[in-house]
């Protein structure tokens, strides 16, 4: 199909993005920036001018994988400029080493780096028709769901994490830009906003939670009124990696009311209490277990998610069974695993006795096997029940649907199979669930009142 002359002449950008929501949201902002100036997007590496590639760093598959795609864009295009994590880890050498072709090389959250590389190598179109980008940007999700980044970098320093070191101190987003871009992708269509930081629970506490206004009225930076003034918006909201920091239970009524979604991503990393000092986590003296009775007894419908860690250096037999006990007890809905991985520059390889790798395979899989047990039985209590969906795909007559319990890519999917015609991606329906397994659930369609 041939172009109009104007797109023909137009120089154009390839991306590849990798990683986290956050790398993510820099990738939307690049690609933003990129319309506004006049550059086309291009979806081959044969069209592409040039080609940008936002990595991640942080474990050494991830690195891998970025490494890789970067050796693909080189072989394809040639000429490429690299972002993200990666580009702070050894500042950048780790990426110079393997490929000394690569144009430039930046950190993340480094937007004027990258758009100044791609303005040598690519000069800048002339008189770019900045009112062609939308007032949302550009997005790589779905036009129905979006990630709305609330702040960047971390204040902590988990000895097995090394994203500070490539991200920075936090530094939280003013109140007032956030509730704008929230309300103009709401007005683009949006129906859900997923709420991702490095430290969602820590929003607003470099700024000592100063007061901004939103629509003439103030609005502290803080994550509960944050949470609050999002749930004015009509739409769902999802938070995600939320610290267990004795503010977060103020939340929890709010997902009671219906503001927000009853849905807490919790990154507990693991349950016994000299391990949790010695990965140096924030709230480490919390009693999760009892904050997770009171959160479910205010909100019943709350969905749980964590992530925790195996084989972390030093952790015994006896420390890795009261993780286990912890996953019995709390009876959490949807949990992701990790083995430990020594990336390197992070403190705790320095720690003494390191966990063997075959101790590290067999932990995790004990650990798969009874979270999988217990994920199946609470997707099996809803069977019988209704539940309200939004709908991410439809193929041949069937429908990919995600309940409040899911949040996209990680969590699991509602399969419906009776869809009539004039369902559409976006949008909100309710089932009545009739089967399920260890991830998913299947419904059809309830059409019965109320």
């Amino acid at each position: 199909m041939s172009l109009p002359k104007q797109s023909q002449s137009s120089p154009k950008v390839g991306f590849i993005s990798l990683g986290c929501p956050k790398a993510l949201v820099d990738s939307e902002h690049i690609l933003t920036q990129l319309r506004a100036e006049g550059y086309e997007i291009s979806a081959s590496y044969e069209a592409a001018d040039l080609v940008v590639v936002n990595t991640c760093g942080f474990i050494d598959s991830a690195v891998e994988e970025s490494l890789d795609a970067i050796g693909e864009a080189l072989a394809e295009n040639g000429k490429v400029i690299v972002t993200g994590c990666l580009g702070a880890k050894k500042d950048g050498n780790i990426i110079r080493e393997a490929h000394p072709q690569v144009l430039a090389v930046t950190g993340p959250h480094a937007m004027p780096e990258v758009m100044a590389a791609i303005h040598t190598h690519l000069p800048q179109p002339h008189d770019p028709f900045t009112s062609l980008i939308p007032p949302q940007g550009i997005r790589l999700t779905p036009k129905h769901y979006a990630y709305i980044k609330i702040s960047e970098g971390c204040n902590h320093r988990c000895t097995f994490c090394i994203i500070p070191s490539m991200r920075g101190d936090l530094v939280s987003r003013p109140i007032h830009q956030v509730m704008q871009e929230a309300e103009n992708l709401v007005n683009a269509g949006t129906r859900e906003l997923l709420v991702i930081s490095q430290d969602t629970s820590a929003y607003g506490v470099d700024k000592k939670y100063r007061m901004g206004f939103w629509q003439g009225r103030p609005v502290k930076t803080r994550l509960t009124e944050l949470a609050s003034a999002l749930g004015e918006l009509g739409v769902w909201v999802r938070l995600h990696y939320v610290y267990p920091y004795p503010h977060v239970d103020e939340i929890i009524p709010l997902m009671a009311e219906g503001k927000i979604l009853p849905y807490l991503d919790v990154p507990l990393q693991h349950a016994n209490s000299r391990v949790l000092k010695a990965m140096k986590r924030p709230a480490s003296a919390e009693n999760n277990l009892a904050r997770i009775q009171q959160w479910r007894h205010i909100c019943p419908d709350i969905t749980l998610r964590s992530t925790f860690i195996v084989g972390f250096p030093g952790e015994t037999e006896a420390e890795f069974e009261e993780l286990l006990q912890f996953l019995q007890d709390a009876q959490l809905d949807r949990v992701g695993c990790f083995k430990y991985s020594p990336v390197e520059g992070a403190a705790a390889n320095a720690l003494p006795d390191p966990v063997a790798e075959e101790v590290k395979e067999e932990r995790y899989a004990r650990f798969m096997q009874l979270q999988e047990g217990i994920s199946r039985q609470r997707l099996a209590s809803k069977i019988g029940r209704r539940i309200n969906v939004m709908i991410d795909s439809i193929q041949e007559g069937e429908a990919i649907a995600r309940s409040s319990a899911d949040a996209p890519e990680i969590d699991g999917l509602v399969y419906i199979n009776n869809l009539p015609d004039t369902l559409q991606v976006g949008d909100f329906v309710d089932v009545l669930v009739e089967k399920s397994d260890a991830h998913d659930l299947y419904a059809r369609i309830d059409r019965s009142p109320g």
